[in-house]
C-alpha cells in the first residue's frame, strides 16, 4: 500500500461546490491500495495505519486528478494538413469541403483503411496522449458513416479500452454529417442511423453515447429528435456537437433530450444557457478548434455566471483540432474562455468526468475514487498554466500503476 508523500498543494476537485473549488491541500499525502485510493489529506494528519508503509516523494510538487479529455475523434484514417495552409490563405470551410478537404476527406480514408491499420494508429497516438497526463478519454466514431465503417472504428475503441491503463469511453457519432452516397437522400441515412447503425452498436454494446452534430451545415434538431429517441431505446445516452457556427437551438434541445453534455457552444444563445443550467447539462469548451479554424472561442465565464458547469476537451481530429495536447486547452480556456486556473481545472478534470459519466469514478482524488492523479513540476495551479510548457508531469498513477 503506497503512500505518496511530500507533496506541495494537492487539488482534490471535488465535485461539490462551485466552479472554483478545487479542493487544495498543503503540505499533503495519498495513500492507495491497488486501483484505489483509500485516503487523502495533510501529510501531518496521516493515520497510522500508514506510517510504516512504503513512501514514495512526490519532490515538492502540485499533485492533480488525471486530467479527463471528454471529447475526441481518436480513430481516422488519414490527416489533412492541406487545410491547415488553406485557412491560414483565407479559405472558407465550404472552399475547402469543394477542393476535396473536410470530414468526408476523412471518411474516405477511414473506410478505405482496415480496422488493424486504425488500432495500430490509435493506439500509438493513446500512447502519446497518456504521456502527456491524460488518463481517461472518450472516443468517437463519425468517419465511417456507414454500418460496416461506424462499427470498424467503434471495435477498435473497445480493443483499445482493453490495453488502456487508464478509463476510455466510446461515443457513435453516425450523425456527424451526410455521406456522398446519402447527399440527396436525407431521409434515407437517418433510416439507415436508426434501423441499421443504432441496433448494431447497441448489439456489440459498442457505445455508451449517442452524439449528432446539430448545425445548418449537418443535421437539424427535427432530425436529431428522432436520432436520439432511437438511440435512448437502444441504451445510448445522448450527448451534442452544438451551436458552434450558428445559434441554432442545440443548447436547448441538449436540455430537452436530457443530455449529458453539449459540446462547442460559441454561438449559444441565452435561453440555451439557462436551459442548459436547468436541466444539469455539462457545456464543454473546445478551444483548440477555434485556434485552428480561426473562430471566436466560447465565453465560458457566461456559461458559469449562468449556473452551467464548464469542462474543456481537445476536440482533437485530423481536420479542425489536429492536437491532443489537454493542457493547451486549458491554458487557452484561461486566456480566451475567461475562466481562472482553478476553474480551469475542474473544467479538465470532474467536470469533464461529469461530461461522459464517470464522476463517480475518476476526475477527483477522494477515497474509493479510481487511484488516478499526476505529480507536476510546479508549485500551483496559477504558475503551471501561465507558465505553459505542456503537461509537465513528473509521475502519474494511473488505475495504481505509479511510474
Amino acid at each position: 500500500m503506497p503512500v505518496l508523500k511530500n507533496i506541495s498543494t494537492l487539488y482534490t476537485c471535488p465535485f461539490e461546490g462551485a466552479q472554483s473549488d478545487i479542493g487544495p491541500v498543503e503540505g499533503a499525502a495519498i495513500a492507495w491500495s491497488g486501483k484505489t485510493i483509500e485516503w487523502a489529506g495533510r501529510e501531518a494528519d496521516l493515520p497510522e495505519t500508514y506510517q510504516n508503509e512504503p513512501a514514495l516523494d512526490a519532490g515538492g510538487n502540485m499533485v492533480i486528478p488525471g486530467l479527463v479529455d471528454c471529447h475526441t475523434h481518436l480513430c481516422f484514417g488519414g490527416w489533412r494538413p492541406d487545410e491547415f495552409e488553406m485557412r491560414i490563405q483565407g479559405r472558407s470551410y465550404l472552399e475547402i469541403a469543394k477542393a476535396g478537404g473536410g470530414i468526408l476527406s476523412t471518411v474516405k480514408h477511414t473506410r478505405a483503411a482496415s480496422e488493424d491499420q486504425l488500432f495500430d494508429k490509435a493506439s500509438r497516438l493513446l500512447d502519446k496522449i497518456l504521456q502527456n497526463g491524460t488518463t481517461t478519454i472518450e472516443c468517437k466514431s463519425g468517419y465511417g458513416l456507414s454500418t460496416e465503417d461506424e462499427l470498424k472504428q467503434l471495435r477498435v475503441y473497445k480493443r483499445l479500452a482493453d490495453k488502456f491503463p487508464g478509463t476510455l469511453v466510446s461515443t457513435f457519432l453516425g450523425a456527424h454529417t451526410f455521406p456522398p452516397e446519402f447527399k440527396n437522400n436525407r431521409a434515407g441515412y437517418i433510416d439507415l442511423i436508426i434501423n441499421e447503425m443504432i441496433p448494431a452498436v447497441a448489439q456489440e454494446k459498442l457505445a455508451e453515447f449517442c452524439d449528432i452534430f446539430v448545425e445548418d451545415s449537418a443535421f437539424n434538431p427535427d432530425e436529431a429528435r428522432k436520432i436520439f429517441e432511437a438511440g435512448k431505446k437502444a441504451g445510448l445516452h445522448p450527448k451534442l456537437h452544438a451551436d458552434q457556427l450558428s445559434s441554432g437551438g442545440g443548447a436547448e434541445l441538449a436540455a430537452e433530450v436530457g443530455a449529458v453534455s453539449a459540446d462547442h457552444l460559441e454561438r449559444i444563445s441565452d435561453e440555451g444557457i439557462s436551459k442548459m443550467a436547468g436541466h444539469d447539462v455539462v457545456g464543454v469548451t473546445l478551444p483548440i478548434a477555434s485556434l485552428y479554424t480561426q473562430q471566436p472561442y466560447l465565453n465560458c465565464r457566461k456559461l458559469v455566471n449562468g449556473g452551467v458547469k464548464v469542462a474543456v476537451a481537445t476536440d482533437f481530429n485530423p481536420g479542425s483540432a489536429p492536437s491532443y495536447d489537454l493542457p493547451l486547452a486549458m491554458m487557452l480556456t484561461c486566456n480566451h474562455g475567461r475562466l481562472t486556473p482553478a476553474e480551469t481545472l475542474k473544467a479538465a478534470t470532474i467536470y469533464a468526468a461529469k461530461a461522459i459519466n464517470r464522476h463517480e469514478t475518476v476526475g477527483s482524488i477522494e477515497p474509493g475514487k479510481k487511484a488516478d492523479f499526476l505529480v507536476l513540476d510546479a508549485p500551483d495551479v496559477n504558475f503551471w498554466l501561465y507558465h505553459y510548457k505542456g503537461a509537465s508531469v513528473v509521475n502519474k498513477s494511473v488505475a495504481g500503476i505509479y511510474s
